[in-house]
């Protein structure tokens, strides 16, 4: 295994020195760990999120004006602990509130409903929503019911400008729910990561193989399955994206008023002709940005087919898996609304326009 590392053990702790010392924005804490904006608005409601480390730049990256207040990086692939994101959201909490914004992982939700507790018993108004879209399995090596990727991206955009606009801590929550709804994923590995820990690749392919369905940890996916051509492989991603099939599952919420969890259940919104969305090809570590594009241009082709418009595309490095060769596609149907706080102006390590 050749990486620019020192010791296995401080790659996270010297990765978070790097940013203090290349954003002075950022507030960096090493214990426990977490980074949170300097310049804080006075009266708006937290947004915080956060997961295992080596999806950079998501989470820390997206710290800053009109997006996250903090982010909680745990170990690699590991989720961050309890006492992490209690310290996080005491530190930008306003009055106004908290929403933890979390990745479907059995870790990360066991961890943030921990500190969701903590922070009510200190009279901290605080909610939290799943963000579940991985359409390519209900159940992974990780999680119960789908996995959550990229569109976490898209939803800490858009509800990043909602704080910054003066939603109060319901309607921020209404509209988290409203994304998740809303958006789907789906990604395909051409070739493994490694972990520093591990040293070696997370799974073997052949060189005539893909992994579809990949999870961003390396979990499987649908299946093992013949290379065939860049085309191919984006109009089979496509289909599982565009498949109407509702997905409804049970999620916890929390009530502030009862100070208990709630369950509700959530179905996914179809994808329909006229619909509008918002497009992020995205690179899993190691694919050529050349690659990407020629992913786009083909999507772009299909949701026409589909009359389905493009209204705002990322194209790149957003959600990553350490070194992993293979992207995913996420596809959110956006309203006016949406819309319009998706084009606010954003100022982040890794997100910048309309400064």
């Amino acid at each position: 295994m050749k990486k620019m590392i020192n010791q296995i053990d401080q790659v996270v702790k010297e990765q978070l020195q790097g940013i203090a010392k290349a954003h002075s924005e950022l507030d960096v804490h090493l214990d426990p760990m977490y980074i949170v904006r300097k310049e804080r608005e006075k009266t708006k409601v937290a947004l915080i999120s956060g997961g295992g480390s080596g999806h950079e730049p998501m989470h820390g990256g997206y710290v800053g004006k009109g997006m996250l207040d903090g982010a909680c990086p745990g170990e690699m692939f590991t989720s961050p602990t309890p006492d992490q994101m209690y310290e996080c959201a005491q530190k930008v909490d306003t009055g106004e509130g908290v929403l933890f914004l979390i990745k479907n992982y059995t870790g990360d939700v066991l961890n943030f409903e921990t500190a969701v507790e903590l922070l009510h018993g200190e009279g901290i108004k605080v909610q939290a929503t799943l963000i579940d879209d991985d359409v390519a399995v209900k159940d992974s090596l990780y999680t119960a019911g789908r996995r959550g990727v990229a569109t976490t991206v898209l939803a800490e955009k858009i509800l990043g400008a909602a704080a910054e606009e003066g939603y109060d801590l319901d309607k921020m929550s209404a509209l988290a729910k409203h994304i998740a709804n809303r958006g789907r994923s789906f990604g395909v590995a051409l070739s493994a990561c490694t972990v520093p820990a591990a040293g070696k690749p997370s799974f073997e392919l052949a060189d005539n193989e893909i992994e579809f369905g990949v999870g961003i940890h390396g979990e499987p996916g649908i299946e093992r399955r013949a290379f065939t051509d860049g085309d191919t492989i984006t109009n089979d991603m496509m289909s599982e994206i565009l498949d109407n099939t509702p997905y409804e599952r049970i999620v916890h919420r929390w009530d502030n008023n009862l100070g208990e969890w709630q369950d509700e259940s959530w179905v996914t919104e179809s994808l329909n002709s006229g619909d509008k969305v918002i497009v992020l090809v995205n690179n899993l570590g190691a694919t050529p940005q050349s690659e990407l594009y020629m992913v786009y241009r083909k999507v772009a082709e299909i949701l026409e087919n589909h009359e389905i418009q493009i209204e705002r595309n990322l194209i790149g490095s957003y959600c990553t898996s350490l070194d992993m060769q293979g992207m995913s596609i996420s596809v959110l149907k956006v309203d006016d609304e949406m819309l319009s706080l998706y084009d606010m102006p954003v100022n982040t390590p890794a997100m910048r326009w309309g400064c």
